[in-house]
C-alpha cells in the first residue's frame, strides 16, 4: 500500500493541511484523517456522520481510494453530513 498526500480541508474550519492518506483505504477512513487534524481542535466535535466530498460530490464511505478518482495533491474536503 502506498501513501497519498492530499490537500484537505475540514468544512467549518479555516486551514487546508497536508493529510496523507492510504491507496488502500475507503472513503470512511479518508474522512476520518482529515477529521483528525480539525475537529475538536477548531471544528466542534458533533455527533454526526463524516463524509468526503471531491469536485463538489458527496462520495459514498464504502467507496474505496482506487475508486474515487482521487490523485496525489488533489483537494478535497470533508465534514459533517447534515
Amino acid at each position: 500500500m502506498a501513501m497519498i498526500p492530499l490537500m484537505a480541508a475540514f468544512r467549518g474550519d479555516f486551514l487546508t493541511q497536508l493529510v496523507p492518506v492510504d491507496d488502500g483505504d475507503d472513503m470512511a477512513a479518508v474522512a476520518a484523517k482529515v477529521a483528525h487534524h480539525a475537529v475538536g481542535l477548531r471544528v466542534k466535535e458533533r455527533d454526526a456522520p463524516i463524509a468526503v466530498w471531491f469536485n463538489d460530490k458527496q462520495l459514498p464511505a464504502d467507496m474505496s481510494f482506487a475508486e474515487s478518482g482521487i490523485g496525489v495533491m488533489d483537494y478535497i474536503e470533508a465534514g459533517y453530513v447534515e
